[in-house]
């Protein structure tokens, strides 16, 4: 047996010195610089938020906002003779058809305005004639003062945004006490339209709740159904690892796939009708399974195996034990997740694109098998329009978009915040 030499002892590290000031300095400035990093990174997203909330609530403000003109008419000089209770009965729609509204418009105009009056109005002024006569009959025995809505170009000139000309007419006119701005009910009321002073969301936003609720409806069980299968009852095998990558591959695929997939599988082979939120609902249901799924067996994974257990000492079967104790524990983390891809699809414009839910809507859907659009797509087809009043609708529509992803992920922290358990 030899000997070895005994280890030599190493000498405690002197924390007074020079060198390792020096080290102790320079590991100090690395997390200073670390920490400003993440201060700047924070405050350049705040920045960027900011600047975009900024933006779009200074340009959508005025598209909560109409413009109205006033117009004296001669109803019963114009009216070819009808009376109050012709537009009381079940022929008024008749009646008022036959009276030639617009008619009527262009000719009080051109009294009151002269010839340049016809770009004062919008087109579709009659319609509002057309309401006002029939909430008030009487109106047609009367000389009087309506108010009808603005012409795009004198309605962004009053709100200071229009050229030289229409801005000087909208002074002279609101000096004259014929101009007011008021707020646009018929913004949230109305559906898509050729003229900007009378476009609505109503019609796209019924669109995209009737498309959601179709996505949910599918999307929600089979994704939970799924997630407890894979995670409860599923043997551990290469058939199951496949299903597992293959999920977690379809929540990264590029949204416009599923929109292809949709028109290949739904509107190809199954012969759905064409723009109807049904397949645009099935479409995004497609698109959002994956995350639910997702969510669903990590919500189902915090549950301690102490609860399975508990119950399955008491009796409980193992279905009992899944449905009666690990899927309501489990459920508000399902939720969440449930409510973030739903506010995902929400958003999404592409898949629809492509199933054809881009068409011009006059008026809101009836049915889930009804032409429809959604919020996204009509973003989308104002934000092509060439007249310059649908800027101020693009930013109101995208701040009412806003205001619902908002709200969706406001109930999403609320539901995760109430029915959390902590162990």
């Amino acid at each position: 047996m030899t000997d070895t030499a005994a280890a030599p002892k190493k000498a405690p590290t002197n924390w007074q010195s020079d060198e390792m000031q020096r080290r102790i300095a320079k590991r100090y400035a690395a997390e200073t610089r670390f920490k400003f990093m993440g201060y700047f990174a924070i405050g350049l997203s705040v920045l960027f938020l900011a600047f975009l909330l900024f933006t779009m609530v200074g340009k959508g403000l005025n598209g909560f906002r109409q413009t109205q003109i006033a117009l004296s008419v001669d109803l019963p000089a114009l009216s070819a003779g009808a009376n109050p209770e012709s537009l009381r009965g079940p022929n008024a729609n008749a009646t008022l058809q036959s009276m030639d509204l617009p008619g009527i418009v262009n000719l009080a105009v051109t009294r009151g305005y002269g010839e340049k009056g016809i770009n004062y109005v919008s087109a579709n002024a009659a319609v509002t004639l057309r309401e006002q006569l029939l909430d008030n009959p009487d109106l047609i025995t009367q000389k009087t003062k309506i108010w009808l809505p603005a012409a795009s170009p004198l309605d962004i000139a009053y709100k200071g945004t229009g050229s030289a000309e229409m801005e000087k007419a909208a002074r002279e006119l609101s000096a004259q006490g014929n101009l007011k701005s008021g707020f646009n009910w018929n913004f949230l009321s109305a559906s898509d339209a050729t003229d900007p002073a009378d476009v609505g969301i109503w019609g796209a936003l019924k669109g995209s709740l009737l498309t959601l609720i179709v996505t949910l409806s599918m999307a929600f069980p089979v994704g939970v159904l799924a997630a407890l299968y894979l995670e409860e009852y599923a043997p551990k095998n290469k058939f199951t690892d496949l299903i597992e990558v293959s999920i977690n591959n379809l929540a990264a695929v590029p949204s416009i796939i599923f929109g292809l997939l949709g028109l290949v599988v739904f509107l190809t082979w199954f012969g759905m009708p064409r723009s109807s939120s049904l397949v645009g609902g099935l479409t995004l249901a497609l698109m959002t399974m994956p995350v639910i799924v997702i969510a669903g067996r990590n919500a189902i994974k915090s549950v301690p195996p102490s609860i399975r257990e508990a119950a399955m000492g008491i009796g409980a079967s193992p279905v009992q034990v899944v449905f009666h104790h690990v899927l309501p524990l489990a459920l508000p983390g399902i939720l969440t997740g449930t409510i973030i891809g739903m506010a995902r699809a929400l958003g999404e414009t592409a898949p629809l694109l492509m199933i054809g839910m881009v068409a011009f809507i006059s008026s809101p859907p009836g049915g889930f098998g009804d032409a429809a659009t959604a919020l996204p797509v009509q973003i989308f087809l104002w934000s092509d329009e060439v007249n310059r009043g649908f800027v101020e609708k693009t930013s109101a529509a995208i701040i009412i978009l806003l205001i619902f992803l908002l709200g969706m992920n406001a109930l999403a922290i609320y539901l995760r915040n109430k029915f959390e358990t902590r162990w």
